[in-house]
């Protein structure tokens, strides 16, 4: 639920966010997004976290990175991490959990509502430690996609489950480059 007077804050995980997106079948468009955030309180802030590879010549990531910064968002990134695992597969690692974690606990007393776009159940004591500042925490993500994309404790700890499937029609557009189906699959949408 949001009130129209109450000051609201975004946090969104980029990685988590998209992903749950992807499993749904469609893709976040970002100024709706924030559009219909405006509209239902007056945002603050909406924080776009991500981590990028450096020694990319080209990150497909960096032009929403760029999008973003210049049309209100207010981006953290940080260099990610390149390995190699013990099969041999390229890895990568770029967890923002505790610049996400900082930045809330900061902002918390200067709004009513956070919406946090993330199903990560590592932020369920964050989301615990901003309701004991007398903060509402609204949190986005799917229960709809097989598996889930929601971590269980971290929906129960919420004031507000938003369903991200119930928002595709507001800030939702089709995926842009769906890839070629291969021939069971276009046998099965054929039936």
């Amino acid at each position: 639920m949001f009130y129209r007077d109450e000051r609201l804050a975004l946090f969104i995980d980029g990685s988590n966010l998209y992903a749950a997106a992807k499993s749904l079948g469609f893709d976040i468009d970002y100024k709706l997004l924030r559009q219909e955030f405006m509209r239902r309180g007056k945002l603050l802030r909406a924080f776009y976290y991500t981590a990028l590879l450096d020694n990319d010549e080209y990150s497909p990531i960096r032009p929403l990175v760029d999008w973003l910064h210049y049309n209100g968002f207010s981006m953290v990134t940080k260099p990610a991490k390149e390995y190699t695992d013990s099969q041999g597969r390229r890895k990568v690692k770029g967890n923002m959990d505790i610049e996400l974690a900082v930045d809330a606990m900061e902002l918390a007393p200067h709004v009513d509502h956070i919406v946090l776009f993330s199903g990560d159940g590592d932020f369920r004591p964050l989301i615990e430690a901003l309701q004991r500042k007398g903060v509402r925490v609204s949190v986005v993500s799917t229960i709809r996609s097989q598996p889930p994309m929601i971590a269980d404790e971290l929906r129960r700890q919420a004031d507000d489950f938003i369903e991200l499937d119930g928002l595709r029609d507001v800030v939702g557009r089709p995926p842009r480059d769906p890839r070629p189906m291969d021939d069971a699959e276009v046998e099965m949408a054929d039936e």
